[in-house]
């Protein structure tokens, strides 16, 4: 089977994976969410996070590394799913500095966490990757090719997945747009923005003023301009 369709393949189903997980985690477990609302998670306006996307390519990847010198076939298992979590964690730290370095935006931040490093990454995080780790090699791997030849063979599907790229293309575009404005607020105010925290103000804002919640268009308001929101945001602290 063609590497890149497999690839392909995943990336979509892990963007989309991630992403109900995430939702799910915010509306039920996540202490920064005390009024248990339905949050739209990640960088992105659509239903897909890239970096589970990537993860799950990552996994895809590494599983099939050998570790037939440890002899324990418990601690092959163990010693295979932490290197998983560690490169996962080692991608994360990496996506957080380049958004926080080149974009001024902090994408999640685990400050409150225990053990953190510069509230992008932290041992609670990276042992809940080992967790996905493990689902993923015992029930999602093994299960991977016999979906790929179903995928194959199914036109329509493959429409799906060109439409989802498509799309994805697009928002894209539409986000960075916004990132560019929201980079040019934090290089006047010399501040790096909490990315969630903004979502959440802005929302706070336009419930306030009672206006339209916008689930995808998080953004989007109708009283000012996303500069000018900012603007009154950050004066209020």
């Amino acid at each position: 089977m063609n590497l890149f369709l497999v690839l392909t393949f995943l990336f979509f189903a892990g963007s989309l994976i991630g992403w109900g997980i995430e939702i799910l985690w915010r509306r039920f477990f996540s202490k920064n969410n005390p009024e248990r609302k339905w949050i739209n998670p990640g960088f992105l306006t659509g239903p897909y996070l890239p970096l589970y996307g990537l993860s799950l390519c990552v996994l895809f990847v590494l599983s099939f590394i050998n570790v037939s010198f440890v002899h324990q076939v418990w601690l092959q298992k163990l010693i295979l799913f932490v290197l998983m979590s560690v490169c996962i964690t080692v991608m994360e730290f990496i996506a957080g500095i380049i958004f926080i370095k080149g974009m001024k935006i902090k994408l999640w931040d685990y400050s409150n966490c225990w053990g953190n490093i510069k509230g992008i990454i932290c041992p609670q995080y990276s042992f809940y990757w080992i967790i996905l780790s493990a689902l993923y090699y015992f029930f999602i791997h093994p299960q991977i090719l016999e979906w790929l030849y179903w995928f194959t063979n199914h036109l329509t599907f493959c429409l799906v997945i060109g439409f989802f790229y498509g799309v994805f293309t697009m928002d894209a575009c539409y986000t960075f747009n916004i990132s560019a404005k929201i980079r040019e607020f934090a290089n006047e105010q010399q501040i790096v923005v909490r990315y969630e925290h903004l979502k959440a103000q802005i929302q706070k804002k336009n419930e306030e003023l009672k206006e339209k919640r916008h689930f995808l268009f998080q953004f989007r308001t109708e009283h000012l301009s996303l500069h000018d929101s900012m603007k009154e945001i950050f004066k209020r602290k």
